[in-house]
Parts: C-alpha cells; sequence; structure tokens
C-alpha cells in the first residue's frame, strides 16, 4: 500500500511541473532516485529499538557459547559458524532511538557514543577473524586468547556505554 502511495507521489511531482523543463527519461530517472530515497526512509523509520538490541545480544552471546563449544569439541566447523553470527550481528548493534533522541545533552553523549562503539565492533570483528584463522591452522591456544579478548571487548562496551 505504501508503494502505490509512493508512486502516486512520484507522478504527482513530476506532472505537476515540480521537476520543470526536464525531458521524459530525466524525469523518470529523477522520480526512480526519490522513490529509492522515500522507500529507503519509510523502511528504516522503525528505528532500532530495546527489543532489537535484547535480541541481538542474545545471538552474540549464542555464538559466543558456539564458539566455546567448537573448541571443547575440537571442531572447525562449530567454531567458524559462531564466528559467523558473531561478525553478523555485531554490526547490528548501536544506540536505539530513546538514546539517540535524548534531550539532555549529557546522557545523549554517554548514550550515544558511535567512536567507541564502532571501536569495539571493529576489535570484535577483527578478533573473531583471528579465532576462526588460528583454530583453523591448529593453534587453539592463541583462538582461545582471542576469544578472551572478546569477552573483554564485550565487558568494555557494557561498563563504558552501558553502565554496568
Amino acid at each position: 500500500m505504501m508503494i502505490i502511495n509512493v508512486t502516486v507521489l512520484l507522478k504527482i511531482v513530476c506532472y505537476n511541473g515540480i521537476l520543470i523543463n526536464t525531458k521524459y527519461k530525466e524525469c523518470k530517472m529523477k522520480k526512480l532516485l526519490l522513490g529509492l530515497m522515500v522507500t529507503s526512509t519509510l523502511m528504516l523509520a522503525d528505528g532500532y529499538k530495546q527489543g532489537d538490541r535484547i535480541l541481538d545480544m542474545q545471538k552474540m552471546a549464542q555464538a559466543m557459547q558456539d564458539i566455546q563449544s567448537g573448541f571443547f569439541y575440537n571442531n572447525v566447523d562449530i567454531v567458524k559458524a559462531g564466528v559467523k553470527d558473531l561478525k553478523e550481528t555485531i554490526i547490528k548493534i548501536r544506540p536505539i532511538e530513546s538514546e539517540v533522541n535524548n534531550k539532555d545533552i549529557y546522557e545523549k553523549w554517554l548514550n550515544n557514543n558511535m567512536k567507541m562503539t564502532n571501536k569495539i565492533q571493529k576489535n570484535i570483528k577483527r578478533r573473531a577473524t583471528d579465532i576462526e584463522e588460528r583454530f583453523s591452522d591448529g593453534d587453539a591456544v592463541q583462538a582461545l586468547q582471542a576469544y578472551s579478548k572478546i569477552s573483554g571487548q564485550c565487558m568494555k562496551c557494557h561498563v563504558n556505554l552501558r553502565k554496568w
């Protein structure tokens, strides 16, 4: 239903002269670009909520447990699956809507510290790759050290950003 409304809006934009002095192809291209922008805005309008964050945290906790199980069972496939899940989930983590829209400047800065969040995400992805490579090469000790460093990054985020 929303796509129909966007299409109607685009027809109105082109035919009512808002895109004055354009050729048909240019108008069609502008309609396409405007449609993509409107659609992506509408899709992202829901935002990232606390429930989404909780689910992502649970997925990451399960991924860490899978990696640990792979260590205990000496199973590279389990480790790789855990690493894959961890990498896919860590990139979704960001401040929730209420933290972004907070009116208190200090609280907003504390909750919305994207620089620190991005750094932690980058470190976790790098260490997860280390786990996969080292465990595949038979270096379980180094893989376990990388696992421990990921746990440290998790706690760093929870202590510094989430105020545990």
